[in-house]
């Protein structure tokens, strides 16, 4: 085999490829421009080929310099990420946050992008869950959950989310109406969300139906899934605003009705009791609760 070039010839041949000049090299190297010049002569003896062009300003690379260049630079970066990648002081801290499927996917997940823009040395590492009211190991940090707010965690901050609507398939909408009343929702076919019975109770009560709440239709274990549902052109469902927005904006999904009630608990940020206090946890605590969900 034949024996590969010495590295700091290599080195000043890739700058001086990338600077069109033996002098700015030099200064990036902190050598003299003769010092460059001689590792450049020793380089072209080494292959037997001229790799530049001396001009009267500065040098130029021959065609066969021109190819050299391209695979060389390639190596001194793979080599700097690398090196970067697995020798670096600065690692990244992570977070570890679980979270409700819906909340993840439909308000967490898309705003990840602008935390990390904005705190790149913070990484998260999400995972999801349909129902959980407590961390049973220590592979979580941060927890968001759906309910009371009365678990057996010290530090439990509320999230605030938009209130909740009728909502469906806009080809659906039209066997509404305008106007809810008894007789139409009585018929239409629910989406019922687990944990969100009482939902239609107090939808009820808000517009003043003295009526049990509707049958259901079909049942989902999250507005996420019930959204699904909803899309395919068939049913209704009471969701959040916040979960529905973006397919509100687009025409997705329709409130057939303007009306909205509070929902019926809350999502909150639970803390591990036995987590140390980190800035990077507090840094994304203050995030969330700053969005506008």
């Amino acid at each position: 085999m034949r024996r590969l070039p010495h590295v700091t010839w290599l080195r000043s041949f890739e700058a001086s490829a990338r600077h069109s000049s033996f002098s700015s090299a030099a200064d990036e190297l902190n050598l003299t421009p003769a010092a460059v010049s001689q590792q450049i002569r020793l380089l072209e003896q080494h292959l037997g080929m001229q790799l530049f062009k001396r001009l009267a300003k500065g040098v130029e690379l021959t065609d066969v310099g021109q190819a050299y260049a391209l695979p060389i630079r390639k190596s001194f970066q793979n080599m700097q990420t690398a090196t970067d990648g697995l020798f670096s002081t600065k690692r990244k801290s992570i977070i570890r946050v679980r979270s409700s499927i819906s909340f993840a996917a439909l308000l967490l997940a898309p705003r990840l992008n602008a935390f990390r823009n904005q705190h790149p040395d913070i990484e998260i590492e999400l995972s999801t869950t349909v129902w959980a009211d407590r961390m049973s190991d220590a592979s979580i940090d941060l927890d968001i959950r759906y309910g009371g707010g009365d678990w057996p965690e010290n530090k439990i901050h509320r999230l605030q989310i938009g209130g909740a609507t009728i909502v469906c398939h806009p080809d659906y909408a039209m066997t509404l109406g305008n106007t809810p009343s008894v007789d139409l929702l009585r018929a239409a076919h629910i989406v019922q969300i687990v944990g969100s019975e009482t939902d239609w109770d107090r939808l009820f009560d808000h517009c003043g139906f003295a009526q049990p709440r509707p049958v259901q239709w079909m049942k989902a274990d999250s507005s996420l899934i019930a959204m699904h549902i909803l899309g395919a052109g068939h049913g209704c469902a009471i969701i959040s605003r916040s979960f529905v927005r973006r397919e509100l904006d687009d025409g997705r999904l329709v409130a057939p009705f303007a009306l909205e009630i509070a929902m019926g608990e809350s999502f909150y940020l639970v803390e591990r009791d036995d987590l140390e206090r980190r800035g990077d946890i507090e840094t994304f605590i203050d995030w969330l609760r700053q969005q506008d969900l």
